[in-house]
C-alpha cells in the first residue's frame, strides 16, 4: 500500500536525499520517493505513523498529512520571508540566537565584562546551532552521511573553542538565515505552480430540473450540466450544450486571441467566458481537469532533472566530506611540517586552525546546489503559464541546445482542415463536375468514412455537401495502406483511395492523367486517385492552407539560427509549394511513418540536436526519435500530453518560438549561476589560505551569493520573448 505525506523544512536536494535515505532504512518500508519540488514523501510498506514521524523529525524536518484544502495565496517579498522565518523551527532558533548576538554586540560596544559578553555570544551560538547540530549528528548516525549542517557545527564549535565567540555566533546566524532563504525560494517556486489552481473557481452553478444550485466543484460528476455566466471562469472541462461565446483560453493554451465556441465545442477549466451564457456538460472530474493535469505534470516534470543539475548534485555529494578532509590537512600539515602557528599568534594574523575553519564555512555549497534547480523550476512554470508544458529539466536544457527544427506538415504548419477543391472522373461527360464525378466522390466517401485522417474528413464533408454521402453503404474490410492510402470493399468491389505514387506503382493509367495530377499538385493541392478493382476511376484534389502564424514563426526561428525542415507524407510538389509560401528551408516528402523516423535520424547526424514538431499521435515515432519531441494542441489530447517531451497546449505555433527563447535564456542563467557560485568559492578559499578573510565575512559572502543566484534564477517568471 502506498502512502503520501508532506515534508516541511526541505530547502535543497540534499534535504530530499536525507529524508529518502533515512525513511528507506526503516524496517517495513519497501519503496520510497521524496520529491523536493512538491515537498512530498511517497512510500510503500507497513510502518506506524509515529515511527515515521520520529525518523523524519530526528533528521530535522516535519511530517505533515496532505489536505484537500484549496490553495490560498500567501504574501511574497520581505513580508513573506519574515513570515517564513517565524513559522520555521530552525529559523526561530536562529532569530533567538540573532537577538542574543545583537545583545552581545551591544555589550561589546559598551565595553562590558569580557566574560559576560563571551557568555552571551556562546549562548547565542548554542541556541542557533542546536537544530543544525541535532540534524547533522542524527544524519551521521542514521544515514552515515556527513552533511552541511555537520560541517557548520564543526566550524562553529571550533571557532568558539579558539575564543572567536562573536564570529561563531555570527556564522551560525547568517548560515541559518541563508538556509531559510533557500527554503523560502523553494517554497515560492512551489507556490508559482500551485497558483495555477487559482485559475479555477471553487464553486459552480449546477442545473437540475431547471433549478440552479451553487455547489463546490469537487461535488460535480461527469455528465452534470452547469451554467457559465458571461465573464466567468470555467470551473470544469466540458462540452457546450447550449449557447455560444468567445472564450479567452490564454491561461491554459497561451492563445492571445479569444476563440469562438458553440454547441458541441470542447472547453477547458480555467478559461474565461466572453459575453454569452453557456450551458456546459462536465466531461472530467475536478481532479482530472486540464488545470489539474497541467499542475501534476509540471510537478512531475520538475523531478526530471537537467544534466547540469545532476552533475552539480553528484559533485556536491562528495564535496562536503572532501572539504572536511582538506580542512583537516590545512589545519595540521603546516604546523607539523613547517612549524607554522596552529592557533592565532596574536600579531593580527590568523593561525592555520582558523584558516581551516574559514575553509569549512566557505565550503558550504548552498548557492551552487540551488543554482540550477531554481532556474529549472521557474522556467518550467513560466512556460506552463504561457500554455507550454515542458516535461522535465532535461528537456528544457535540450531545447536550449536545439540547432534544427523538423515539422510535420498537415495540422502543424497547415491548418489541418483540408477541403475538396475538385472531383474529376476520367469518363466525365461535361468536362466539369457531373454525375460520374459525383460517383467517384461517393465511392471515396464510402471508404473514407471509416478513417480519421484529415484528408478523409475533407472527402466526407464534400460528399455531404454534394448530397452523395448515402449513395453507397460504408465500405467493409477497410484497411490502411501504410501512409499511401486506404482500401475497402463497396458492393463487392475493391475500392482504393491513394496517392499518385501508389497508383504509379500498382494501377496503370494514362500519362495524360499523370500530367493533369502533376499540374494540380504543382499548385499546392493534394490529389487522391480512386480505383475500382484495377480500373482507375478518377481523382479528388484537396487543399490545406498554411496556418496564419507559420510564416512569422519560421522567420523567427531563422533569426535564432535554426535550420527548418518539413517532413511530410504528401507528394514533393505539394510540399514544396507549401514550403515556398511559408519559408521552410528544406523539404522531405513522400515519407511513410518509418521514413520520418529515418529522416529525423539523418538530421540528428547532421545537426546533433533536433526538435520534431507534430500532432503527438500520428508522428509519435518521429517525436520519440528526435532530441526533443513537441506535440501540438496538448490541451485537447491526453495522448499528446503523455507522449511528447514538450506540449504546446494551444493549437498555436507561436509557443514554439517562445519556448526555444525561454530555454536559451534559462541555460544562460544556469551557466551564470554556476560560474558565479564557483567563482566566489575559489576567491574566498584563496583568501582563507592566506589568512585574509574572517569567518563571518566568508559566510556573509555565501549568503549574498545565495541571494544573487536565487534572484537570477527566478528571472524566467518575468521573461517575455
Amino acid at each position: 500500500m502506498q502512502h503520501t505525506y508532506k515534508i516541511g523544512g526541505m530547502d535543497c536536494l540534499h534535504c530530499a536525499q536525507t529524508v529518502e535515505k533515512g525513511v528507506r532504512s526503516l524496517q517495513g518500508v519497501t519503496q520510497v520517493e521524496v520529491n523536493l519540488n512538491t515537498a512530498t514523501l511517497k512510500f510503500a510498506g507497513s510502518i506506524a505513523e509515529n515511527v515515521l514521524r520520529e525518523r523524519v523529525e530526528a533528521l530535522g524536518y516535519k511530517l505533515e498529512i496532505p489536505t484537500s484544502e484549496r490553495y490560498i495565496p500567501t504574501p511574497g517579498g520581505v513580508i513573506g520571508f519574515v513570515r517564513f522565518l517565524l513559522t520555521g523551527d530552525t529559523s526561530r532558533f536562529a532569530l533567538a540566537g540573532g537577538a542574543l548576538l545583537l545583545l552581545g554586540a551591544l555589550l561589546s560596544a559598551l565595553q562590558a565584562s569580557e566574560t559576560l559578553t563571551n557568555g552571551v555570544f556562546l549562548l547565542a551560538t548554542g541556541i542557533a546551532l542546536y537544530p543544525l547540530a541535532r540534524s547533522g549528528i542524527n544524519n551521521l548516525l542514521i544515514n552515515r552521511d556527513f552533511n552541511i549542517n555537520m560541517l557548520m557545527t564543526i566550524a562553529a564549535i571550533g571557532a568558539a573553542l579558539i575564543g572567536e565567540t562573536a564570529e561563531a555566533a555570527t556564522v551560525v546566524f547568517l548560515f541559518t538565515i541563508g538556509e531559510s532563504l533557500e527554503g523560502y525560494t523553494s517554497e515560492r517556486a512551489r507556490e508559482s505552480i500551485r497558483s495555477l489552481m487559482t485559475l479555477v473557481p471553487p464553486t459552480a452553478i449546477r442545473l437540475t430540473d431547471n433549478q440552479q444550485t451553487v455547489v463546490p466543484v469537487d461535488e460535480l460528476q461527469i455528465g452534470d450540466t452547469i451554467l457559465i455566466k458571461p465573464g466567468e471562469r470555467l470551473p470544469m472541462d466540458g462540452v457546450i450544450l447550449a449557447g455560444e461565446s468567445s472564450l479567452d483560453q490564454a491561461p491554459v493554451t497561451g492563445e492571445s486571441v479569444p476563440v469562438y465556441k458553440t454547441v458541441g465545442a470542447e472547453v477547458y477549466a480555467g478559461t474565461i467566458n466572453g459575453s454569452g451564457a453557456l450551458d456546459m456538460q462536465v466531461t472530467r472530474r475536478a481532479a482530472d481537469n486540464t488545470i489539474a493535469r497541467i499542475i501534476r505534470m509540471v510537478e512531475e516534470a520538475q523531478s526530471v532533472r537537467a544534466p547540469s543539475q545532476t552533475l552539480v548534485d553528484r559533485f556536491a555529494r562528495v564535496y562536503t566530506p572532501a572539504v572536511v578532509l582538506v580542512a583537516l590537512v590545512i589545519a595540521l600539515a603546516p604546523p607539523l611540517l613547517f612549524n607554522a602557528p596552529f592557533l592565532d599568534p596574536g600579531d593580527g594574523t590568523h593561525g592555520w586552525l582558523y584558516r581551516a575553519l574559514s575553509l569549512l564555512v566557505i565550503a558550504c555549497p548552498c548557492a551552487l546546489v540551488i543554482s540550477t534547480p531554481v532556474t529549472v523550476i521557474t522556467a518550467i512554470t513560466a512556460a506552463a503559464r504561457r500554455g507550454v508544458l515542458i516535461k522535465g529539466g532535461a528537456h528544457l536544457e535540450m531545447l536550449g541546445k536545439v540547432k534544427a527544427v523538423a515539422f510535420d506538415k498537415t495540422g502543424t504548419l497547415t491548418r489541418g482542415q483540408p477541403s475538396v477543391t475538385a472531383t474529376h472522373a476520367l469518363d466525365c461527360e461535361t468536362g466539369a463536375e457531373c454525375p460520374r464525378c459525383d460517383d467517384v466522390l461517393a465511392l471515396a466517401n464510402a471508404v473514407e468514412t471509416k478513417s480519421a485522417h484529415p484528408l478523409a474528413r475533407a472527402v466526407v464533408d464534400a460528399a455531404a455537401q454534394r448530397g452523395v454521402a448515402t449513395a453507397y453503404a460504408p465500405a467493409e474490410a477497410v484497411a490502411s495502406l501504410a501512409g499511401r492510402g486506404v482500401q475497402g470493399r463497396v458492393d463487392g468491389k475493391l475500392i482504393t483511395v491513394g496517392s499518385h505514387a501508389l497508383f504509379d506503382a500498382q494501377y496503370p493509367h494514362d500519362p495524360a492523367l499523370c500530367a493533369e495530377v502533376a499540374a494540380v499538385e504543382g499548385r499546392g493541392q493534394t490529389t487522391m486517385l480512386i480505383a475500382e478493382d484495377q480500373r482507375v476511376r478518377g481523382y479528388i484534389s484537396v487543399e490545406d492552407t498554411p496556418r496564419p502564424e507559420s510564416a512569422a514563426v519560421l522567420r523567427d526561428l531563422r533569426a535564432l539560427g535554426q535550420h527548418t525542415i518539413m517532413l511530410t507524407g504528401d507528394n514533393a510538389a505539394v510540399a514544396r509549394a507549401i514550403a515556398d509560401k511559408i519559408g521552410v528551408e528544406d523539404v522531405r516528402a513522400d515519407l511513410l511513418p518509418e521514413d520520418k523516423v529515418a529522416a529525423v535520424g539523418d538530421l540528428l547526424a547532421k545537426y546533433e540536436t533536433v526538435a520534431m514538431i507534430g500532432d503527438g499521435i500520428n508522428d509519435t515515432p518521429a517525436l520519440a526519435r528526435a532530441s526533443v519531441g513537441v506535440a501540438m494542441g496538448g490541451a485537447g489530447s491526453a495522448q499528446a500530453l503523455e507522449t511528447a517531451d514538450v506540449a504546446l497546449m494551444g493549437d498555436d505555433l507561436t509557443g514554439l518560438s517562445f519556448v526555444l527563447r525561454l530555454a536559451r535564456f534559462a541555460r544562460r542563467l544556469i551557466v551564470q549561476n554556476i560560474a558565479a557560485s564557483v567563482g566566489i568559492k575559489i576567491a574566498f578559499v584563496l583568501l582563507a589560505l592566506f589568512g585574509a578573510t574572517s569567518l563571518w565575512l566568508a559566510i556573509l559572502a555565501d549568503v549574498g551569493m545565495l541571494l544573487v543566484v536565487t534572484l537570477n534564477g527566478m528571472r524566467p517568471l518575468r521573461y517575455k520573448a
